[in-house]
C-alpha cells in the first residue's frame, strides 16, 4: 500500500539555485545519502558541464546516481526509478535518503510512477532508433504522433515517437492506463531565487565551468570516438560547446549562448516544478540564504511535521 512506502524529503529547484550545497550542509545535520535525480549527472566523462557534485564534497556526502553511464547510452526515467528503488532499500536504518536533482521525469518516476512498458519488438525498435538518431524535426514527429508531448529535448522526443507506432498509442495514453506506483511518498523543499540572482548565479557558474576547462572536457569525449549529437552531450552547455569545435560557434559567442541555454532550461525547470508534482505539497525555502541557514530551515520543517 501507499502508506508503506517511505516518506523521502526532496530538494528541488532550477539549475544554479544551491540545490548540492543545501544537501551538503544538511549532511552535517543529517546523516544522509544523496539520491541523485538528475538526467545529466548520469554519464560518466561529463563532469565539468553537468556541474557534479566536486571530489570533496561526494566523500564528505555519499551520492548516488552519478556515473552510471557512457555519453550516447539511453538512460529512462523508469529505469532510474528501478535503480533508486534499490538503492532506496539498501541503505542502513540510521541513513536517510534525500533526493536531489533538477529532472522533473526522474523525481516524478520515484514518487509516482511511470506506466509500465507494454511490449515492442525488438528489430523493429533498433530500425527506429537509427532512423530517429539521424531523423530531422523530431520534436515536429512527436508532438503530431502525441498531442500531448510537451517537448523536453531530442531523447524525449524519440521515446515518444517511438512508443506511438510501435504500440499504436500516444505514449500520454500507457502513462494514463499502464502506471505503476512509485516507490515513495515526496517531502518537497523547492528553493526559489529572484529571477535577477537565478541569472547571475547561471552567468557565474558559466564562466566557472568555461574556465574550469569544458571545452577540452567535450573535446576529450569526442576524441574518444563519441558521437557529437548522442544523449549526453546534446544536453545545455555541451552542446553549445560541440557547436563551437565544429566552427559552428565562435569562441567569442560562447559564454553567452551556453548562459542564455541554461536560463531558458531554468525556466522550464522552475514551470515544471510549478505545475507537473501532482498537486503534493510543497514548502518552498528562499534560497538567497546560505546553505547552513537553508538547512536549519529544512530541518524544522521536517521537525514540525513529525510533531
Amino acid at each position: 500500500m501507499a502508506e508503506r512506502r517511505p516518506l523521502i524529503p526532496v530538494i528541488i529547484g532550477p539549475t544554479a539555485s544551491g540545490k548540492t550545497a543545501l544537501a551538503v550542509a544538511l549532511a552535517a545535520r543529517w546523516p544522509l545519502t544523496v539520491i541523485s535525480a538528475d538526467s545529466r549527472q548520469i554519464y560518466r566523462g561529463l563532469d565539468i558541464g553537468t556541474a557534479k557534485p566536486s571530489a570533496a564534497q561526494r566523500a564528505r556526502v555519499p551520492h548516488m546516481g552519478i556515473d552510471l553511464v557512457e555519453a550516447g547510452e539511453r538512460y529512462s526515467a523508469g529505469r532510474f526509478a528501478a535503480a533508486a528503488a534499490g538503492w532506496i532499500a539498501a541503505l542502513p536504518p540510521e541513513r536517510r535518503p534525500v533526493v536531489v536533482g533538477g529532472t522533473g521525469f526522474y523525481v516524478r518516476a520515484l514518487a509516482d510512477g511511470l506506466f509500465r512498458e507494454p511490449p515492442m519488438a525488438t528489430d523493429q525498435r533498433a530500425r527506429l532508433r537509427r532512423w530517429a538518431g539521424a531523423a530531422a524535426g523530431l520534436g515536429r514527429w512527436a508532438a503530431r504522433l502525441d498531442p500531448a508531448f510537451a517537448g523536453g529535448g531530442r531523447q524525449r522526443a524519440e521515446r515518444t515517437v517511438e512508443v506511438a507506432l510501435l504500440t499504436g498509442r500516444p505514449l500520454s495514453w500507457w502513462q494514463r492506463h499502464a502506471h505503476a506506483e512509485g516507490v515513495m511518498r515526496p517531502w518537497y523543499i523547492r528553493l526559489t531565487l529572484p529571477r535577477r540572482l537565478l541569472h547571475e548565479r547561471i552567468a557565474e557558474r558559466v564562466r566557472t565551468m568555461l574556465a574550469a576547462g569544458l571545452v577540452a572536457e567535450v573535446r576529450g569525449v569526442l576524441a574518444r570516438g563519441v558521437a557529437p549529437d548522442v544523449p549526453g552531450l546534446d544536453g545545455v552547455g555541451y552542446r553549445q560547446v560541440v557547436q563551437h569545435l565544429q566552427g559552428r560557434l565562435a569562441a567569442q559567442e560562447l559564454e553567452g549562448a551556453i548562459v542564455s541555454a541554461t536560463r531558458r532550461y531554468a525556466k522550464r525547470q522552475e514551470t515544471w516544478f510549478r505545475h507537473q508534482l501532482g498537486g503534493a505539497a510543497v514548502r518552498t525555502l528562499d534560497a538567497i540564504q546560505a546553505p547552513e541557514v537553508l538547512a536549519e530551515s529544512l530541518v524544522r520543517l521536517w521537525d514540525e511535521r513529525e510533531s
